[in-house]
């Protein structure tokens, strides 16, 4: 994995994952990129090898992001994980990991959103997509529309993922909802939702979204 590739990606994890986040990059055998937070630090070292028991090592060994809790015994101090391996043509060249000090819960099947004066319970099936809009989340339903507490990366942990797929830097969407997808050439894809509404898909995002989509 070159320099460029490198600070890319640092670039991209520092706009996605909260300020409480550390997180590591890694080739198929070594760590090579840490950056620590405040909230928690796993004392790596570039150069380290990937502990077997590690959420990295997990993820380059399935080839698919894993996200998981794991106790002191692997670094020390109990972590969360989140690992999304980079593959070249099926074959796992890297890891990139995000590290937070515990697992964001969701504890009921619905985001609790603000609308106006009040607040409405929505289950995950009528959430049509989320937005990251001014440092909030923006949640639009099949009857309602207004804002949740967590921001985008927050919720992206929480949500099941077998529902929720990060399409954009900016976006979620509930795949049960999607009924079209376009080529666009602004955004990799461009989504037509049930209700109309449009939600691209960026270049990050592309390559995962089709492989979870088989297209």
């Amino acid at each position: 994995m070159d320099r460029f590739t490198v600070s890319s990606i640092v670039k991209v994890m520092n706009e996605l994952f909260p300020k409480e986040a550390s997180f590591v990059i890694s080739d198929d055998k070594r760590y090579i990129y840490y950056q620590p937070s405040k909230q928690i630090d796993l004392k790596i070292r570039p150069g380290d090898k990937i502990k077997p028991e590690s959420v990295t090592y997990k993820a380059l060994t399935v080839q698919r992001k894993i996200a998981e809790q794991k106790d002191s015994r692997v670094f020390g101090v109990p972590y969360f994980g989140i690992s999304v391996p980079i593959l070249d043509d099926g074959n796992p060249k890297g890891c990139v990991t995000a590290i937070l000090p515990r697992k964001p819960l969701l504890t009921m099947p619905y985001l609790t959103i603000r609308v106006m004066d009040r607040w409405l319970p929505v289950p995950f099936e009528n959430v049509i997509y989320l937005e990251a809009q001014n440092r909030k989340t923006f949640v639009k339903s099949t009857y309602a529309e207004g804002y949740h507490k967590y921001n985008l990366t927050e919720l992206e942990f929480s949500l099941p993922d077998d529902i929720f797929v990060r399409c954009h830097r900016s976006y979620i969407v509930n795949i049960h909802h999607i009924i079209e997808i376009h080529p666009d050439s602004h955004s990799t894809f461009l989504l037509v939702m049930k209700d109309g509404s449009r939600v691209p898909v960026s270049q990050t995002y592309a390559s995962h979204f089709r492989k979870l989509l088989c297209f």
